[in-house]
């Protein structure tokens, strides 16, 4: 049997409604050739005659009286089905994705919180890490990224914020080992640094080539457990200013000559445009961008 083609189907339905070729082809706004192909093309992969043809038009075999019967509930849920797909892009209920790297998973909570509010049908999962999971796998709905600006023709992409990072230390440290003033005494200091994997990061670059290896006292691959151990007195270590902002007992080092602060990147909200017409991707989007603002800097 040769591959059915369902459009076949419709153009034999609206001719056995019709009952004849030209009638059809007004109603389906084709030619009469076309609607004949059609018809021939079904009967040849049907192997089976569907219409009678005389003067007066098409009448229906015994076969297309079947065919006739059946064809209005399958274009009927046809229909259904056109319109379940359709609403789907507008409905606000059923699971949302979310992906951002770890430092900055934390940050989205309360925005999310305030979506939930407004549309407690979603749910929400959040997937945190640092790998760059591609938006045309499916996998998430919405990333929030840190780096340089997407250049994926299908990525839409809004910029959140900058990230500029600098070298912080608790008060509870200064009380009791002072600050490094110049470059001979930052050996005499604990330091709180990211592992070899960061170094290539002019900031963390400039300040490590200047370190004896038992200056370190604490290392990571990440700079929230960088932060965390900055935040409860371990030492000295890159903070990132947002952060650092909503904390009263960190202290900035600015001593320029040593410890500039640095501009990293900048964070990112993206989505691909395959999902521009989905209501609840675009709601959460804006959603995130509007509730995020005050993190630009």
């Amino acid at each position: 049997m040769q591959k059915l083609n369902w459009d076949d189907y419709r153009v034999a339905h609206t001719v056995a409604k019709a009952g004849s070729l030209a009638k059809a082809a007004t109603i389906l706004q084709c030619n009469h050739t076309t609607v004949l192909r059609h018809i021939n093309r079904l009967e040849d992969a049907l192997n089976v005659k569907l219409f009678i043809r005389h003067q007066r038009g098409y009448r229906l075999t015994d076969a297309g009286l079947i065919m006739q019967e059946a064809l209005p509930d399958i274009d009927s849920q046809f229909g259904k089905l056109e319109d379940k797909l359709q609403s789907i892009q507008q409905d606000f209920s059923g699971k949302v994705r979310i992906t951002t790297v770890t430092s900055y998973s934390a940050l989205l909570a309360p925005a999310m919180h305030a979506f939930r509010r407004q549309h407690p049908k979603v749910r929400i999962e959040l997937l945190a890490t640092d790998e760059v999971i591609p938006p045309q796998s499916g996998a998430v709905h919405v990333a929030l990224r840190a780096g340089p600006k997407p250049q994926d023709p299908d990525i839409i992409a809004r910029h959140v914020a900058s990230i500029t990072m600098a070298y912080y230390a608790t008060q509870s440290y200064v009380d009791e080992f002072g600050l490094p003033e110049d470059e001979s005494s930052m050996n005499e200091h604990h330091w709180l640094m990211p592992d070899k994997t960061k170094h290539h990061i002019p900031f963390i670059k400039e300040v490590i080539k200047k370190l004896c290896n038992d200056s370190i006292v604490y290392s990571s691959n990440q700079f929230l457990d960088i932060q965390s151990a900055v935040l409860c007195g371990m030492g000295i270590g890159p903070v990132s200013e947002l952060e650092a902002s909503k904390h009263n007992h960190l202290v900035k080092l600015n001593n320029r000559d040593l410890f500039k602060t640095d501009f990293v990147g900048s964070l990112w909200y993206t989505y691909h445009k395959d999902l521009k017409d989905n209501a609840k991707v675009k709601a959460l989007f804006d959603f995130l961008l509007d509730h995020t603002r005050h993190l630009a800097m």
